[in-house]
Formats: C-alpha cells, sequence, structure tokens
C-alpha cells in the first residue's frame, strides 16, 4: 500500500511551462508556413487571352456602336406608350429579348464559323455570304461601319501586341477591302458595275480577331453577344429610357445572362446557310428608321 505523502504534487509552474511551449510551437509552425508562401512566386495576374477579353469586351472600344439603336428607337417610335418610367421600361424589357434573338441568328453562325476557320478565302466567303444576306440596308450599313472600324482598330493597335503570325492574320483581307475602296466605282473586279470584293462585315472580322487573339469559341459567342446588349443598353440610356443605373443593373441581372446563353446554345452548330432572320418585324424597325421624322441614331 503506497503511502500517499510520497505522491508528488502538481506543480502549477509546470503547466504553465507547458502551455507556454505549445504556445510557441504554435506560433512557429504558423510563421514557418507563411514564410513557405512567401516564397512561392505569385501567380499571373492574366493571361494574354483573358487581356484580350477585356479590351474586346470593353464599351470604350471604338466602334461607333453608340451612333446606333440597332432599330430600338425606331422600335419606340412605333410604339408610342407614353413616358412614364415604368412604360418606357416595360417597352425596353420586350424589346431586348427580340433583338438578342435576332442579332444572334442573323450574325452568330458567321462570328462562330470565322472564329473556327479564320483564313482569309473563308473570310471572304462569309463576309459576301452575310452581305448577301441582310435585306436591310440600314442595318448593311452599320454592320459594315462596325466591321471596318473593328478592322482599324486591330491594324492600328490590336495585332502589334501579338507574335507576327497572328498579327498577318487579316493582312489578306485587309488589303482587298483597301483595294475594293480604292478602285473606281467601290468595285473590285475590273469594272465600275463589279460587286466589291469584301464589304468588311462585323461579326466574321470579330470571330478572326478573337481567335487570333487567344479567346476561346465560347468566349467569343458571349462576347459578341454581350457587345450588341451594351450597345443597346447604351442607345436606351440615350434615349431617356432609363438612367446608368437600371442600365447596369439590367447587363449584370440573371436575365441577360439568361438570355446569351440560350441563343449561344441554339445556334451553336447553325451553319451560316441557315443563318436568317427569326423576328421579321425587327427589319421593318431598321427600315422604318430611315423614314422617322426626327431621330438621333444612324440605325
Amino acid at each position: 500500500m503506497t503511502n500517499p505523502k510520497n505522491t508528488p504534487e502538481p506543480n502549477p509552474a509546470d503547466d504553465e511551462l507547458a502551455l507556454e511551449i505549445a504556445d510557441l510551437e504554435r506560433r512557429l509552425a504558423a510563421a514557418k508556413a507563411k514564410a513557405s508562401l512567401s516564397l512561392t512566386p505569385p501567380p499571373p495576374i492574366s493571361t494574354a487571352a483573358n487581356h484580350f477579353l477585356l479590351l474586346l469586351s470593353d464599351s470604350a472600344l471604338p466602334l461607333g456602336s453608340f451612333a446606333f439603336s440597332s432599330g430600338l428607337e425606331s422600335y419606340l417610335a412605333h410604339h408610342k406608350s407614353g413616358h412614364h418610367p415604368r412604360t418606357t421600361h416595360a417597352s425596353f424589357t420586350s424589346f431586348l429579348p427580340l433583338s438578342i434573338s435576332s442579332y444572334a441568328s442573323t450574325t452568330l453562325p458567321f462570328a462562330l464559323a470565322a472564329y473556327r476557320n479564320p483564313s482569309t478565302a473563308n473570310l471572304v466567303l462569309l463576309d459576301d455570304t452575310l452581305d448577301a444576306t441582310i435585306i436591310c440596308t440600314v442595318g448593311r450599313r452599320a454592320s459594315i461601319a462596325q466591321g471596318r472600324a473593328l478592322l482599324s482598330i486591330w491594324e492600328r493597335s490590336l495585332a502589334a501586341a501579338l507574335p507576327r503570325e497572328k498579327a498577318d492574320g487579316l493582312r489578306g483581307f485587309a488589303a482587298l477591302l483597301k483595294a475594293a475602296t480604292t478602285t473606281s466605282g467601290g468595285g473590285g473586279g475590273g469594272g465600275e458595275d463589279d460587286p466589291p470584293a469584301v464589304s468588311a462585315h462585323l461579326a466574321p472580322l470579330f470571330g478572326a480577331i478573337c481567335r487570333l487573339s487567344g479567346l476561346s469559341c465560347e468566349q467569343t459567342a458571349y462576347v459578341f453577344m454581350l457587345g450588341h446588349v451594351k450597345a443597346l443598353v447604351s442607345a436606351a440610356v440615350r434615349a431617356g429610357m432609363f438612367g446608368p443605373y437600371q442600365a447596369q443593373k439590367t447587363l449584370a441581372g440573371p436575365v441577360v445572362q439568361g438570355l446569351i446563353n440560350a441563343v449561344v446554345a441554339r445556334e451553336w452548330e447553325t451553319p451560316v446557310e441557315m443563318a436568317g432572320q427569326c423576328v421579321p418585324v425587327m427589319d421593318l424597325w431598321f427600315g422604318r428608321h430611315e423614314v422617322l421624322y426626327s431621330r438621333i441614331f444612324n440605325s
């Protein structure tokens, strides 16, 4: 039988020392972990493809989109519904899905086809085919104006930041356009009645430039459609339909995201031979824009 007097009594100082040692070991482990993280180089903020993705999706890209309303101004003129904020916002809410669906069905297949094959021969074929399918003069003029602006941006700004083999990707197409614009009568052939070799529509050029810039096909389709929506919302603001905060709310909302994703999925495998107007009244609104008594946009 042990004597209780021989059992050592617990020393409070030993307990405090053990806790202090445990705390020091924990702090040492945390310091080592922090040191190992500081020695690891940080990942790059963005790749070249992400950089060009932001550039091509920027509203400040000088395409001249601010001059066009994509039929919105004509739509408002033919739907007199007053100027109450709720009424004007409801009008835009009705017009937005029609415009997105129409733009996707008529142009997105050409942008995707150009992305998948950005050769000069294919671009010329796509440009000629798109030119033949646009029956509205107002829409054709807007597409050509923005396409030529995009090609000019590529030649003067974007191409210089890419490797030589990619920078020269549109040189042949640009040469054909310059020849067409300098030939007497605007023709690309030998006579005044010959049609131009190329017109430089926006959709094929956008797809080719995105491919040369390193964007994915999915990114190309989404940015192409988002650019249309941003131009449309900007036109609505300048037309006095709503203010800039409502514009950003519209762009950030799930409705726009859902509409874009839906039309991209719908047109993902659509051949250019099957591209066409799915909202026939849109061509009427575009065409009637020319005869408006008062207008602030070119389309």
